[in-house]
């Protein structure tokens, strides 16, 4: 029996050595952990465990038959973090490079199928080099069946994406569709097609890192949700995020224990709105200072800065914020902001949580570059994630609230649950300025006039009043009363039962 015993341990100890020693110390060299090493992080101490440890590609071509590495280079198994059972795959580097083979692909969709039996989030690192070719399509056929199971498990259970080393070719497909990305700063790039491809077909010459580094999809695609300093870090961080999430759609968000007091004043908000309407400030503030603790996770800080989306509590509870940010562009709605805060909307729908939206939105941003991008289509996307919505919204218009974009920002008329305003809030198709010279454009040369129709036309909409009277608004509220107003509406809205009409899907204007 010990014999049998020690093979066992033997066959164990050459799986987890993965591609061998000058393997991994070369992975160390470039600054990143290896697949197990990262798994360990991520996890509880000690609670991982591992499935299909000595499954072996299955291909014979190429010389591949008399080259086998147990694992066949992706770690797969379940563990837990913060005691709440996760599933995660780790590709590794130092095992042919992390490549997709058939016998590959079958480990993440047998784990895509447990994770979706028991309703627990799926966390995916990845560190490979695309399909592996001597596999040919089989390979491709591999990719094609994780595909499948990122889509049927949309919506189901949360996906996390964590790219860690090279992500390219069909690898970058199964992040796109799950919920979240995010990448290690100057170790981590994804791209379709890499540099050598690139130069032949388009002439371009172009680093891995100009192509499809951090910078490139956290602060200008948006395709990142975020971008981490360093494995460590970037694992940590993901740990934060899932500890607001529910395990599956079936859950609600778990509940927190704060000793910050659901009824606390912050009279510093009844000074934060400038006497000048055209002077920024910070919505970040008003968010840290009416959530629990000031423990924030924002999504995607480093693209479409003009609104701000991310994770909260209030009383213990998750929530989802949503907010206009009047530091960059006045908060002005673009295209890149439709699309973030419509992702975020939807996933927050998804799972079961409330969604609270701080608005100050002069509008949709002007200019040909705009309409000619489709502003038209993907402010549509924003429009129709807060539609379509029926968790429990709230929304306090602090300042602005013109136009299309008043309408858009989870207004009433869309089926806002409990929707206030700070008595600085401006409710109004416009500004006063251009309002006025719309409907008073005979007074043009007669500054005197056009400035006492100003005055008239604020004293008349440039409050939350005339909404309040027609039902719009369901009260103005004072400033440092926010955070308890905005507890109490959650609480009311506990019992909050709404249903879309039956519809095999809805069609939103992507």
């Amino acid at each position: 029996m010990k014999h049998i015993l020690d093979e066992l341990e033997r066959r164990r100890a050459q799986a987890r050595a993965g591609g061998g020693e000058r393997r991994i110390a070369a992975q160390h060299a470039k600054g990143k952990l290896t697949a197990r090493e990262r798994i360990d992080v991520l996890l509880d101490e000690g609670s991982f465990e591992e499935f299909d440890m000595f499954v072996e590609h299955r291909a014979t071509d190429f010389g591949m038959a008399d080259n086998k590495i147990a694992g066949d280079g992706v770690v797969t198994g379940w563990g837990t973090i913060n005691d709440r059972v996760v599933f995660v795959f780790s590709k590794d580097f130092t095992v042919f490079g992390g490549s997709l083979s058939g016998a590959h692909a079958k480990k993440i969709v047998k784990l895509y199928e447990q994770a979706a039996k028991v309703g627990s989030p799926i966390i995916g690192l990845y560190d490979g080099g695309g399909a592996r070719i001597q596999e040919g399509v089989e390979g491709l056929a591999g990719y094609a069946d994780i595909f499948l199971q990122n889509t049927l498990c949309s919506g189901l259970i949360p996906q996390i994406a964590v790219i860690m080393g090279p992500c390219a070719g069909g690898d970058v497909y199964s992040p796109a569709i799950m919920d979240f990305i995010f990448m290690v700063k100057d170790t981590s790039y994804m791209y379709v097609t890499g540099p050598d491809v690139v130069k032949t077909v388009t002439n371009e010459e172009v680093s891995h890192e100009e192509l499809g580094g951090y910078r490139v999809h956290a602060l200008k695609s948006g395709v990142a949700d975020g971008a981490f300093e360093n494995d460590l870090e970037t694992l940590n961080q993901v740990r934060r995020l899932v500890d607001f999430l529910p395990l599956s759609n079936r859950e609600k968000p778990p509940v927190r224990e704060t000793y910050d007091e659901v009824d606390r004043a912050e009279a510093s908000l009844d000074t934060l709105i400038p006497a000048n309407a055209n002077k920024p400030y910070d919505m970040k503030e008003l968010i840290l200072k009416v959530i629990d603790e000031a423990d924030f996770f924002e999504i995607a800080k480093d693209w479409a800065k003009n609104i701000v989306c991310g994770f909260a509590r209030i009383g213990g509870e998750s929530v989802g914020i949503v907010a206009n940010q009047p530091q960059t562009l006045a908060g002005v709605l673009d295209i890149d902001a439709a699309r973030k805060g419509a992702r975020f909307v939807r996933f927050c729908d998804a799972f079961s949580i409330p969604l609270v939206t701080f608005v100050d939105v002069p509008g949709f941003m002007p200019g040909t570059r705009q309409e000619g991008g489709a502003l038209i289509k993907h402010g549509a996307k924003l429009l129709f994630a807060y539609a379509e919505a029926t968790v429990p919204k709230i929304t306090l218009i602090t300042r602005k609230a013109y136009g299309g974009a008043y309408d858009v920002m989870s207004s009433k008329h869309i089926r806002g649950d409990v929707n206030y305003a700070w008595p600085t809030a401006e409710i109004a198709v416009m500004g006063a300025k251009g309002a006025v010279e719309i409907i008073f454009r005979a007074d043009m040369n007669n500054p005197e006039a056009i400035a006492a129709r100003e005055t008239e036309y604020k004293d008349r909409f440039a409050n939350p009043f005339v909404a309040a009277s027609l039902g719009y608004i369901d009260d103005v509220i004072m400033p440092s009363e926010t955070r308890r107003r905005i507890a109490r509406a959650l609480k009311s809205l506990k019992g909050k039962k709404l249903e879309n009409p039956w519809k095999k899907h809805d069609n939103i204007p992507l």
